[in-house]
């Protein structure tokens, strides 16, 4: 029972001693908020660590989940007509007044001879009310009264239910064979049909699913199977889902599993997609080696020039130089005068400076190869 603030002693309310901190009750039939204090609850002052912290801390109130949220509301009544009174007549109503005063005895706790009239329906199912075999009135969870003799009981599961289909062959647009697998997920909508319109909801799924996937992926090359297997299942849900209407069930969704192939199969597409590795691997080698090609002969081009082979001439000379014992001797080429001279002296034309070049670099190639020569003499 939730406390309010009348139902707070007015010495404990006056207490000095006891804690403060107000804590909120909800109460769900009259949807009002007491409040109330921890020495309210306990008859003491809190003990340390069992109040919170801070005065100015805020509270968590907890809400009850309301019923519409756990389950909709399926409770229906099926009026009578003039046909149920001429069918049943007067033995209808002899059974029906017998099995109101049976329920009456075997509702007394008491009483293990007669069967007790109250029956429980289960949250998440929909209790079914059949009246001399004619279904009379639908129920949500909770306690029923059953009339022990003219009525009965059946409760339909309304979770979403998981139902797995089994591997299923199919042929492809290109003639290649398949298994697949996949899962359904439904929940029904309609108890009273679900119940009185088909004898076995699950086994009717599968076989629409089987036949509509075999449908579907032979209207679709292998590489549209492998690729779009969402848009497939989609496509499968749809198609399922028109024909499930009319049985009470809605199709939340389909998925495709797994998509097994042959060995045969994987075997060729594990060369195919070798083939195609190996030939993209060829395509970057020949790439690289003409930007190779490319960057030799700019290397090529640079090395040949004049200041180059001043530069490789100054480091031979330089590396030769570390080396105390040993005795080097300069042999003079046939032009070594003009290699030195030639930078200082002006050009008078384009050719005379190209063919100067081009004897400037073999004398001082000549010169590095006489200074080797007598580098250990």
């Amino acid at each position: 029972m939730p406390i309010s603030q009348t139902h707070i002693p007015h010495t404990v309310a006056e207490s000095t001693t006891s804690s403060t901190q107000p804590i909120l009750y909800d109460n769900p039939t009259t949807h009002t908020t007491s409040i109330a204090t921890m020495s309210d609850i306990n008859g003491k002052a809190p003990v340390n660590g069992a109040g919170p912290a801070h005065a100015d801390e805020p509270i968590i109130k907890v809400q009850p989940p309301r019923r519409e949220d756990l389950q909709p509301s399926y409770a229906r009544v099926i009026k009578a007509d003039d046909a149920d009174a001429d069918t049943n007549g007067w033995y209808g109503a002899m059974i029906n007044t017998l099995g109101g005063c049976i329920g009456t005895l075997g509702a007394i706790p008491c009483c293990i001879v007669c069967p007790n009239p109250y029956k429980p329906v289960n949250q998440g199912n929909v209790g079914l009310v059949t009246k001399f075999g004619r279904f009379a009135r639908a129920v949500d969870p909770g306690l029923v009264y059953i009339n022990p003799l003219s009525e009965h009981l059946v409760q339909v599961d309304i979770k979403i239910q998981i139902v797995e289909v089994p591997k299923q062959i199919c042929m492809t647009k290109d003639n290649v064979s398949l298994q697949l697998t996949s899962v359904i997920y439904y929940r029904i909508t309609s108890p009273h049909k679900a119940a009185f319109s088909i004898s076995n909801i699950r086994q009717a799924l599968v076989e629409r699913t089987q036949t509509t996937l075999r449908h579907v992926v032979g209207a679709r090359v292998l590489q549209d199977v492998i690729e779009r297997r969402e848009e497939i299942a989609q496509s499968i849900r749809e198609i399922i889902e028109e024909t499930a209407l009319g049985w009470g069930v809605e199709v939340e969704s389909m998925l495709v599993k797994d998509i097994i192939f042959s060995q045969e199969l994987q075997d060729s597409l594990s060369m195919a997609a070798q083939s195609k590795r190996t030939g993209e691997a060829k395509v970057i080698a020949a790439r690289a080696e003409v930007e190779a090609a490319k960057l030799m002969r700019r290397a090529a081009d640079i090395l040949s020039s004049a200041p180059a082979m001043q530069i490789r001439y100054l480091e031979a000379m330089q590396a030769m130089a570390k080396s105390g014992n040993s005795k080097i001797i300069f042999m003079p080429g046939p032009t070594n005068a003009g290699n030195f001279a030639a930078p200082t002296m002006a050009t008078e034309g384009e050719s005379a400076n190209q063919g100067g070049s081009s004897n400037q670099g073999d004398d001082v190639v000549q010169q590095v190869i006489n200074a080797r020569m007598f580098e250990d003499m």
